[in-house]
């Protein structure tokens, strides 16, 4: 074989992952249950849902499901990454990659809009992306877009920050941040989304660095008009991978920014920003002393003068009070109830989440919101088929006054938490593909699942699958 014929072949091998063929077969099941009379439903328009918590209000849910899961309405093969399904306007939104190179890093970041009832494509916005995971992740997008009012605003692993119409897919605007802000690769590429739009603006945490300094636009406001810059807080903390969010604190609207990039030494934490003016009230430190560490749980906000903050890789949880001038104090902190990526959920006076940093270390536990104090600890644990299953550092989600949950590779769950204990209420494997990383969305009465990997038995490639989770 010559070298000319041994390249070709070289990259058509290397265009074999997730998304190589841009004809993503999509398969329909069956039509879901008509929607319970007195439902109540609502969107779901950004990574978080609208209230940045994990939570829905949707009613009258799916009481049991059979042993195989909920009824299929319909699924679709995707491409790469780990955005999560977002519903607004009678439109669903999707972010992936497609055609990978394990070769020279090169594909495309593609958004698509779908018709949530069937999966069927309205249209498609796609650009080049050259990326690859220096450690072996997918070289998909980590960040979920923003839907609000007609407009779709996402940013991709490379810093890619699109504007786009909702109704035609037509691009408004567009920014190169990586250009523009000199963001570095870090970790895992750029990954925070957009936090939700503030009257005329949407926040980002850029983490850009100017060469020399190792200062940057660490946080910057964005016109929704044309995408100019409307402010810039300058910092030398770079960008992590939880979300800002956008709250009020002692009556003063602020913006909440985890910002922790790659470094040496490692440093980060929590800002607490100006939304109008960009001004910086509070600079709270929280990160751990290790190289290879970042902070990918968003801060959960817990009241008008409360947040709380975990790193998984050696500080923990925190919980920080706020003053009548912004100023931060700890109120409690404990080295055992930090989350990797998924947020803790705050019920009844209790946060309840998946503590550690990898599946060994994991497990489902339960403190105190005002002492931290750990009340329980459970590892989520069954033998099944002569093997160990768990749902190990799992994603969880409150709707209808109840506690679902995605385990890493597959499972879906019903859980009954108290302060007293955790008990699975009801399982089923849905598929057995390791990365199942991203949080379940509800839009009503649909439950949304992304596969991100092949499956292991099966070799079914990523998927989302739309189930039937209307009850009566």
């Amino acid at each position: 074989m010559n070298r000319t014929i041994l390249a070709v072949a070289l990259m058509l091998l290397a265009a074999t992952g997730p998304g190589a063929s841009q004809a993503l077969k999509l398969t329909y099941h069956a039509a879901p249950k008509p929607l319970p009379a007195g439902a109540f439903v609502e969107e779901w328009p950004r990574f978080l849902g609208i209230r940045d918590n994990a939570t829905s209000k949707e009613t009258k849910l799916l009481e049991r499901w059979p042993e195989g899961g909920p009824s299929k309405v319909w699924e679709l093969e995707t491409g790469e990454g780990y955005s999560s399904p977002l519903f607004a306007e009678g439109k669903m939104i999707y972010f992936h990659r497609l055609n990978h190179s394990t070769l020279t890093g090169a594909g495309e970041e593609a958004i698509d809009c779908l018709d949530p009832n069937t999966g069927k494509r309205h249209w498609r916005v796609k650009y080049p992306a050259i990326y690859s995971d220096r450690y072996g992740f997918s070289p998909g997008p980590r960040s979920s877009p923003v839907i609000h009012k007609g407009r779709v605003y996402v940013t991709g692993v490379t810093g890619r920050f699109h504007c786009i119409d909702l109704k035609t897919g037509a691009i408004l605007w567009k920014r190169d941040l990586g250009k523009d802000f000199n963001i570095p690769t870090y970790f895992f590429g750029y990954g925070p989304s957009p936090s939700p739009v503030w009257e005329d603006r949407i926040i980002l945490n850029v983490g850009g660095r100017e060469p020399g300094t190792g200062e940057g636009v660490c946080v910057a406001a964005f016109s929704i008009k044309d995408g100019s810059t409307l402010w810039e807080v300058k910092d030398t903390w770079g960008a992590s991978y939880a979300s800002p969010t956008i709250t009020t604190l002692q009556g003063v609207e602020c913006a909440v920014v985890a910002a922790a990039g790659e470094s040496r030494p490692p440093h980060g934490g929590l800002l607490i920003i100006d939304v109008k003016s960009g001004k910086v009230y509070d600079r709270f430190p929280w990160r751990a002393d290790k190289y290879e560490s970042v902070l990918a749980s968003s801060p959960l906000i817990l009241s008008d003068q409360r947040i709380y903050l975990g790193d998984c890789y050696g500080v923990g949880g925190v919980v920080v009070e706020y003053d009548k001038n912004l100023k931060s104090k700890i109120v409690w902190k404990e080295r055992w109830f930090g989350m990797h990526w998924m947020m803790p959920l705050q019920i009844d006076g209790h946060l309840y989440g998946f503590a550690g940093r990898n599946i060994p270390d994991t497990q489902f536990k339960c403190a105190n919101v005002t002492t931290g104090k750990i009340l329980w600890e459970e590892d989520m644990q069954w033998r099944e088929g002569g093997r160990v299953n768990g749902l190990f550092r799992g994603s969880l989600l409150h709707a209808d006054g109840r506690i679902f949950c995605l385990g890493e590779d597959g499972v879906l769950a019903e859980l009954k938490i108290s302060p007293d204990g955790a008990e699975i209420l009801q399982k089923s494997r849905l598929f057995a593909a390791r990365s199942s990383w991203t949080l379940p969305t509800l839009h009503k009465g649909l439950l949304y699942v992304s596969q991100n990997e092949h499956d292991l038995l099966t070799r079914v490639p990523p998927r989302i699958i739309c189930y039937d989770f209307r009850g009566k």
